[in-house]
């Protein structure tokens, strides 16, 4: 009999087959498809080409308007609309626009639209986030997306897998963020290129739902095909207390056959910067020049949940950021928003002298909220730093955790959080 990675077992089960190897050709069922305000006019577009009134399941479709929302100008406004009114016309349920929205990968999780044994498809290629809860997840065209609308179903080529052994404890001002970008750093943009990245071991333990969030979403900057996690009991609290559907569990087999298999000791890794211009480029503080910014965006899919939020207050409370670093704080949704409020965070942000926003993608693509100018450099929590990611392409982005982006929007510079937190006391 052959044996299956995760992956490959939740594949086989949509697909109605005992068994999927590396490299097949299937055609299986979703649970939920995803598109937001730049990839679903595309699809809907496509959508209208197809022989059907209706989409598969009114239920099992998310459309969340975040890369351009608030509508930045009219072009966005339009595609805003195109999704509004198809939403209206379809009936769909989980349509999010300014006001009760949130980040798309941040967003699906908190409703609970998301869990464990689940197929994700999203016209966004960090629709890898949802392994973190057990699901296979991933990004695809937006054809692809006006199909799995129409017909609840896609095609998938089977991907084999690598294989993270995790053990071990994340040391203070350490979390997912580095350790995913010190795997990136490790096997490199395409080390993982159309695999899937399994997380399992004991260190699992030690990490957060918001530290495997943060991880799976980054997946895709290693070339995978998704990430996933082992599902434990920090998992299935976390999709009971959002509400989630009943999990359904797969677990690799023993003698399941990977590429590669990495041990890694969670109490090995550092803070981790990625320099431009991929997320390859990860270094520690060991050999790290001053490198002088002139902003810092905290938030995106990636890293704009509470836990971030508190991470980065933690070290900016008291203090105000350097004159000439411009800091964005953007909470991934409307309900951490809230949230960050009422525990006061925000006004910890305003006082050090942050800006503040609405939920929105905006920095991150370079689309809106904070864009950079010709020579600048930013330190952001965001996944992607490639030549003009976040503005002028003679611009630079370095990747970080809320940790060192907030140490950094202090002290004006690349800083590790010790640094600034030492020098506060």
């Amino acid at each position: 009999m052959t044996s299956m990675t995760m992956t490959q077992k939740i594949l086989a089960t949509h697909a109605g087959m005992t068994k999927v190897t590396a490299g097949q050709l299937i055609l299986a069922n979703v649970d939920m498809v995803l598109g937001n305000d730049i990839t679903s006019p595309v699809a809907i577009n496509e959508f209208g080409k197809i022989k059907t009134d209706k989409v598969f399941d009114k239920e099992k479709i998310a459309l969340v308007m975040d890369h351009f929302a608030p509508n930045k100008d009219i072009q966005a406004a339009q595609q805003c609309k195109l999704c509004r009114e198809f939403s209206n016309e379809k009936e769909i349920t989980n349509f999010y626009d300014t006001g009760d929205m949130g980040i798309e990968h941040a967003l699906l999780p908190e409703k609970g639209l998301v869990t464990s044994g689940d197929i994700v498809v999203g016209a966004d290629s960090h629709t890898c986030t949802y392994g973190a809860l057990g699901a296979f997840s991933t990004g695809v065209g937006s054809t692809d997306m006006a199909c799995a609308m129409a017909t609840g179903k896609a095609w998938f080529k089977v991907p084999s897998a690598i294989c993270f052994n995790l053990t071990g404890k994340l040391n203070e001002y350490v979390s997912g963020k580095d350790v995913i970008l010190h795997i990136i750093g490790m096997i490199g943009v395409s080390g993982a290129l159309y695999k899937s990245m399994e997380f399992k071991g004991s260190g699992l333990s030690n990490l957060t739902i918001d530290d495997r969030l943060c991880m799976a979403n980054m997946a895709i900057e290693a070339g995978a095909k998704n990430g996933i996690f082992e599902v434990d009991n920090i998992t299935l609290e976390y999709l009971s207390s959002v509400g989630a559907k009943k999990p359904v569990i797969f677990s690799a087999d023993k003698n399941a056959v990977y590429d590669k298999t990495y041990d890694i000791d969670l109490g090995s890794i550092k803070s981790t910067v990625a320099f431009p211009h991929l997320p390859e480029n990860a270094r520690t503080f060991d050999n790290m020049e001053d490198i002088i910014i002139d902003q810092v965006v905290i938030g995106s899919c990636t890293n704009g949940r509470l836990s971030d939020l508190i991470a980065a207050a933690e070290i900016i409370k008291g203090k105000k950021v350097a004159k000439n670093v411009r800091t964005i704080i953007i909470p991934a949704t409307q309900k951490i928003y809230l949230q960050a409020m009422e525990m006061g965070l925000l006004k910890i942000f305003i006082e050090a002298n942050c800006a503040v926003s609405t939920p929105t993608c905006g920095p991150c693509l370079g689309g809106h909220m904070g864009i950079l100018a010709k020579g600048e450099r930013a330190v952001a929590t965001t996944n992607r730093n490639f030549v003009g990611r976040m503005g002028h392409p003679e611009s630079e982005v370095y990747l970080a955790s809320p940790q060192v982006a907030a140490a950094s929007a202090i002290a004006g510079k690349i800083a590790h959080p010790y640094d600034v937190m030492k020098k506060g006391e």
